[in-house]
């Protein structure tokens, strides 16, 4: 099992059944032919990761002697491992490094990598052996992401970067710590995110620490389903990327009917199977994301955000996204530099809590700003408003804090979109 090339996708669905208990079971009522991704369920994720487990994977087709392993468990539930032989994860850098240039790096950039490594995380790891497959030349920097923000700005500056590969949000707190200390930094041009989207509230603030800087998806991939996609050259719509055929295939389902999408502007559910991944298979894994076709011939899609973030409210629905731009819309002058959504329930009611990471460091204007954005809920979600009239939950409240105030994975480094606090309420009861 050291081949890393594209299989073909009857191939893989054969060695797969005959290889992979989880997929032999699920494949059982399928003739024995069956070569037509479409004609095949999609994975169901509460199945596909009980079945995969580190002591007893029903998943794998063979023993795991020769690779790396990558622990990840999003913002929310229990981590997912994932295997690599040494030679699927060299082709997945391998041609992921080929959408480096499509993202603006050139020749003689100095990249400063400030992803998280360590406690099986693969950003990290994996940007650095992104950049060692770069088809052009470049040094990399391999600051990580535990280093104090001072020493972030002393190794940048002493070596000259051009180049941060970053979080979102350490983009962020970097910017306030430069704007903080040595005001800015007009050698970095580029930065390369990924790991989380990235925002135009984000912009201005980085703009101020960075005054030539571009800031561009480093591609679309995951630690589960692998890469998927790369930035396309001269589009700076970070949302658009190209799916990296034919190693990938990705479709968009209809979030309702499940059927294939392959007109542009349709939102859909992705899901993805990759060709060359034989240890692990990922056939038909729903991604949890949303997207829509740019250009369905090129595989040219949009990402419009996760299939199934959202917060419920009492009998209220809101989606993280729609808040989202609900507060940029609101915040004209670019003054809040990320969002976080907490509920908690108390008095027998549920209530959404507004967390704005200020990035200025006066409390002037705030009051104004938070009460426009309360205005603009009550606007755009008229059944919120009613729903706290009539008493079933508590009105919004909104919390203000610091550009680093907001809540963060301990391990990654994510900021968490949504806090439910809920959950610990709940999970006391069953144990008290």
């Amino acid at each position: 099992m050291t081949d890393a090339r594209p299989s073909d996708p009857a191939d893989l669905i054969a060695f797969a059944r005959a290889h992979s208990p989880f997929y032999r079971d699920l494949y059982a009522h399928l003739p024995a032919d069956v070569a037509d991704l479409r004609s095949l369920p999609l994975i169901d994720h509460t199945a596909f990761w009980e079945a995969h487990t580190v002591a007893d994977s029903k998943l794998l087709t063979g023993p795991h002697t020769d690779g790396i392993v990558f622990k990840t468990g999003g913002t929310t539930g229990m981590p997912r491992i994932s295997f690599y032989t040494r030679p699927e994860w060299r082709a997945m850098a391998g041609r992921f490094s080929a959408g480096l240039t499509a993202a603006g790096v050139e020749p003689g950039d100095r990249v400063a990598n400030l992803f998280y490594a360590g406690e099986l995380y693969s950003s990290f790891v994996f940007t650095l052996n992104l950049f060692q497959e770069a088809p052009v030349a470049t040094v990399q920097l391999p600051i990580g992401g535990a280093a104090t923000p001072e020493q972030v700005v002393a190794t940048m500056r002493d070596f000259s970067a051009t180049v941060i590969a970053a979080l979102p949000t350490s983009l962020s707190r970097l910017a306030r710590e430069v704007v903080d200390t040595v005001g800015s930094m007009p050698l970095i041009r580029l930065a390369l995110f990924s790991g989380e989207a990235f925002h135009d509230d984000q912009l201005p603030l980085i703009k101020q620490a960075f005054p030539h800087i571009t800031v561009r998806s480093i591609g679309y991939a995951s630690v589960d389903a692998g890469v998927l996609a790369a930035p396309v050259a001269g589009e700076f719509d970070n949302r658009v990327h190209q799916v990296l055929t034919p190693e990938k295939v990705v479709e968009l389902l209809d979030p309702v009917t499940g059927e294939p999408i392959e007109e542009p502007g349709r939102a859909g559910r992705v899901v993805a199977t990759d060709l060359v991944r034989r240890l692990t298979p990922m056939i038909r894994y729903p991604v949890g994301d949303l997207a829509e076709w740019v250009d369905f011939p090129s595989r040219t899609l949009r990402l419009l955000g996760r299939a199934e973030e959202g917060a419920r409210v009492g009998p209220v629905s809101i989606f993280l996204e729609d808040l989202r731009a609900l507060v940029t819309d609101t915040d004209a002058e670019g003054r809040i530099g990320g969002l976080q959504v907490v509920v908690r329930h108390f008095d027998g009611r549920d209530q959404m809590t507004l967390r704005l990471a200020d990035s200025t460091p006066q409390a002037t204007g705030r009051d104004t700003l938070e009460a426009a954005i309360i205005e603009q809920l009550d606007v755009r979600r008229p059944l919120f408003t009613d729903q706290v009239a009539r008493g079933a939950i508590h009105p919004v409240a909104v919390e203000w804090v610091g550009p680093t105030g907001l809540t963060v994975n301990p391990r990654s480094g994510k900021a968490i979109r949504l806090l439910d606090e809920r959950l610990d309420e709940r999970l006391n009861k069953r144990l008290g």
